[in-house]
């Protein structure tokens, strides 16, 4: 609500760190899960350290948990020096952490996702730096959060097959093939568009289109889902849409920072 008066640099570097914790230590919980309900096997495209047995999966499960102590522990430091809504905030994302396998195999990885990506890093971060909302913030999050619903969704779709032997429902499985492709396409040019929205209501400048840039590899993985006719056809589109992520985040990134001194 307004301009900050304050920008505390250390709070964010803080909240950078707990919050690649927080995602390293709920991936190897998701694996570990993954691993115990069958969802990955020898015969699939997931993870190969469990499958392979590189690693017990009781390493993975007490991996993950210290990995989310540690974070959860820096992120009740960062209360400390800024908002008790950071540590309420904190505690949802740790709920939806640990509960997202369960909400994955019931269709509701991608709202997960989605809440954890494009709203709570972005709304925690703001009171630890800022000690208040920023509205800006938030709607300039959720392109990036669409697009890191897109790595899952596609993942969903690659392993649909699997996932229902596993017994498992996921978004893409309930859609189809047919729907998931619109889904996908939906959710990566939901991005663009309303990145594009922001710099026509904000208006500042040519530099905030940086991150449009990135639309040719954004249209290559969107063709390459629709020509998809069987699973094996995408098998790397998650990893080509977590680098679209990757850069158009670092894009956005750059132009939110060098705006200011062209405008």
């Amino acid at each position: 609500y307004g301009t900050p008066t304050h920008v505390n640099w250390w709070l964010g570097l803080a909240c950078l760190i707990g919050t690649v914790l927080f995602h390293f230590g709920g991936n190897l919980i998701s694996d570990y899960f993954d691993f115990k309900t069958g969802v990955d096997r020898s015969d699939n495209t997931g993870q190969r350290l469990l499958v392979d047995g590189v690693f017990p999966a009781k390493t993975f499960l007490i991996y993950g948990l210290t990995l989310l102590s540690i974070g959860s522990v820096l992120g009740i430091v960062i209360t400390i020096y800024s908002s008790i809504y950071v540590l309420l905030i904190g505690v949802l994302g740790l709920m939806l952490t640990l509960l997202y396998s369960k909400l994955k195999y019931n269709a509701l990885g991608d709202l997960c996702v989605f809440i954890i990506f494009g709203i709570l890093e972005c709304i925690g971060t703001c009171f630890a730096m800022l000690n208040q909302f920023n509205l800006s913030a938030l709607l300039n999050t959720i392109p990036v959060g669409l697009l890191v619903v897109s790595i899952l969704h596609a993942n969903n779709t690659r392993d649909s097959e699997f996932d229902q032997r596993a017994n498992i429902k996921t978004l893409a499985m309930k859609m189809g093939l047919k729907a998931s492709k619109i889904y996908y396409a939906i959710l990566v040019l939901g991005a663009y568009l309303i990145n594009l929205l922001l710099i026509i209501i904000d208006d500042s400048g040519e530099i905030s289109q940086l991150a449009l840039l990135t639309m040719g590899m954004a249209c290559k993985n969107i063709d390459m889902m629709f020509k998809c006719e069987q699973a094996s056809d995408i098998a790397a589109l998650d990893g080509r849409s977590a680098k679209l992520v990757l850069y158009f985040s670092l894009a956005l990134i750059t132009s939110l920072l060098l705006t200011p001194f062209i405008s």
